[in-house]
């Protein structure tokens, strides 16, 4: 490795992958019905967004669609999914055994900032299926160093316990059916169908030693002008642009606090990084 390069710590393999193909005129009819059905959207999570990610619930623990925060549950319809017919066929016609199945929607220029997910997959084996719905080439995943669009018109397989990110850069909004759901013999043998090196995967340039110091340079000119949260927003955005280890972009954070002689911020955003990047469902 060039000592000059600082690169992620993991590869994609066993991250992302396209499963069964959907038939174009389905996705079209669940798409309609996600731009058009009253849903209740909520924003949750807001310290893992830069704000512009809402969600809504299609199935969970109490049957109510602005119940939003995920948990463990044998997940039930929600009032939103009986005005959605297509998807609530879909979803049956899977026969899968659901812990919790949600609409998200990310606006232009939002972002899910680096983070992973699911403390329980060590105890119960569960899995997250998105369906994209409504979306855009600016849109992307990045996972591994690699920046994927997840295109329409199949099921992807995301193993979220890997750090990733999400963003769309210029709208319009993206929507994904999400799913998560417990291993059984239905996901087995949808699994089974699975693509795992999607043709929309675009690997990032590994970020240099020299790029992040100009970067933590330009973040230190715009908090010195008092555009703190616009110096904040500048490092994690590098998530999505360049190949780092696990977490650069909240060291980072905490370097340019410390630069500024602000040890709580500082300590705050190590904090958020051992939150973001530890194994907590959401």
């Amino acid at each position: 490795m060039d000592d000059d390069e600082v690169r992620p710590l993991h590869s994609l393999s066993g991250q992302v992958a396209q499963l069964h193909r959907l038939d174009a005129s389905l996705v079209e009819r669940l798409r309609h019905e996600a731009l058009t059905a009253p849903a209740p959207w909520k924003s949750a999570y807001g310290e893992y967004q830069s704000g512009g990610w809402w969600t809504t619930s299609l199935m969970n623990a109490t049957g109510d669609a602005a119940d939003v925060t995920i948990g463990d549950c044998t997940a039930r319809p929600t009032d939103l999914l009986a005005q959605m017919p297509t998807a609530a066929a879909l979803l049956a016609d899977l026969g899968l055994s659901y812990m919790w199945v949600r609409l998200a929607r990310l606006e232009a220029n939002a972002f899910l900032w680096e983070h992973r997910d699911y403390d329980e997959l060590d105890q119960v084996e569960r899995h997250r299926l998105h369906i994209p719905l409504h979306t855009n080439s600016s849109a992307f995943l990045v996972t591994g160093g690699t920046k994927i669009h997840m295109a329409g018109g199949r099921i992807w397989r995301l193993t979220p316990t890997f750090p990733h990110g999400v963003c769309n850069l210029l709208g319009p909004d993206r929507i994904h059916l999400i799913a998560d759901v417990y291993a059984d013999d239905a996901y087995q043998h949808l699994a089974h169908r699975s693509q795992t090196h999607p043709a929309s995967v675009e690997p990032l340039p590994p970020a240099s030693r020299a790029e992040l110091a100009e970067r933590l340079a330009a973040a230190r000119c715009l908090a010195d002008l008092g555009y703190v949260d616009a110096a904040e927003q500048l490092l994690l955005r590098l998530f999505y642009a360049v190949a780092m280890p696990e977490g650069t972009g909240y060291d980072l954070i905490a370097d340019l606090h410390t630069a500024l002689g602000d040890a709580e911020a500082a300590t705050r955003w190590k904090a958020a990084k051992d939150k973001l990047l530890a194994r907590t469902a959401r």
